[in-house]
């Protein structure tokens, strides 16, 4: 592994640590790798070492290069500087993605609290955008994030369909950062239909980091299961950017949103309306929608299969097809021809 810091921001104490894995040699298959930017919480006040190194070493142990941006604070702190910082840590790494192999549109960002306010504004308000964040506990609100610094924006109102899938988790019990701030973001991601996934603990304090004990006390009141965080953030990663495999990362298993009536062309993943409210898609699916219509039985016996299509108009055709056994080895063809019709 190499390790590699560099000052973005002399005067404002800003850098970025590199945490680069070996590829190739032992690692065979391993050319390239995705990467987690880890920025650290800490009120825009300093950047907290519990929540930089551990958190970059669990994602290391699990094939990730990790990056610590440790931005501007105190002083520094007035906005945007931190989102200034952001943008030039994540310009530097794509710079640098062929000699430290790292996959460039394969990056994520985790931020706690304060720094996971950034982390969010880095999902929908940066030029740079990550292809994934992991929030934890993060600052949401305009009225929290003003508690941290006065000229810190409120979130909610730049989520939109380009946001990034988004993994949080927080506390119920957290007094420092409540737990509206996540659930305020929750609700912004769905109106979007953005992918996330959201794990809040029943109780547990502010700043818990990994969970570990090697990080806080054995005397902290926190579940020990708000460890689990970690485990399945790496696992919703995979998920979300692709896991290794023999020819560099899989395609993803969960899409950026919740369906993908919003991309450029069809696919298997638009909804059953939107696809069966285009001719030509129908005309692709011809077969299939006669095997459909021979295998999906009505609710009633009143209702005929384009009723039942109407009903089951929100459920993605792939979801349906592979519920039902139908087409299940056809679903790459279909893809690749559907994938020639614009969405429109």
């Amino acid at each position: 592994m190499k390790i590699q810091t560099i000052i973005l921001n002399e005067k404002r104490n800003v850098s970025l640590t590199a945490y680069l894995l070996d590829v190739g040699g032992e690692y065979r298959n391993v050319t390239r790798r995705p990467a987690v930017m880890v920025i650290p919480g800490g009120g825009y006040q300093f950047c907290s070492d519990r929540e930089a190194d551990p958190v970059a070493m669990a994602y290391l142990k699990a094939g990730f290069d990790a990056f610590i941006l440790r931005y501007s604070v105190g002083s520094d702190a007035a906005w945007p500087a931190p989102l200034t910082d952001y943008e030039c840590a994540m310009k530097t790494i794509l710079e640098h993605a062929e000699e430290w192999a790292v996959i460039p549109d394969k990056i994520a960002v985790a931020g706690f609290s304060a720094g996971g306010h950034l982390a969010a504004a880095a999902a929908t308000m940066s030029k740079h955008r990550p292809a994934a964040a992991v929030l934890g506990y993060p600052v949401i609100r305009e009225d929290t994030a003003r508690e941290c610094a006065q000229s810190a924006p409120a979130i909610v109102p730049h989520v939109n369909e380009k946001t990034c899938p988004c993994f949080l988790f927080a506390t119920r019990t957290d007094t420092v950062v409540p737990i509206q701030n996540t659930i305020d973001m929750l609700n912004a991601l769905n109106q979007f239909a953005i992918s996330f996934e959201c794990h809040i603990y029943g109780f547990g304090p502010h700043g818990f980091s990994t969970g570990d004990h090697s990080v806080q006390s054995r005397d902290t009141i926190i579940p020990d299961r708000a460890q689990n965080w970690v485990a399945d953030s790496i696992q919703w990663l995979r998920d979300v950017l692709g896991e290794f495999a023999a020819d560099g990362l899989a395609a993803p298993v969960c899409g950026r949103r919740v369906n993908a009536d919003q991309d450029a062309w069809l696919s298997l993943d638009c909804s059953i309306s939107r696809l069966f409210g285009n001719p030509k898609a129908k005309e692709v699916l011809a077969d299939v929608i006669s095997e459909m219509e021979e295998k999906i039985e009505p609710f009633e016996p009143s209702l005929t299969f384009e009723d039942m299509m109407r009903i089951l108009g929100k459920m993605t055709l792939r979801n349906l097809l592979a519920e039902r056994t139908i087409a299940v080895e056809r679903f790459d063809e279909l893809d690749q021809r559907l994938s020639k019709l614009p969405n429109i």
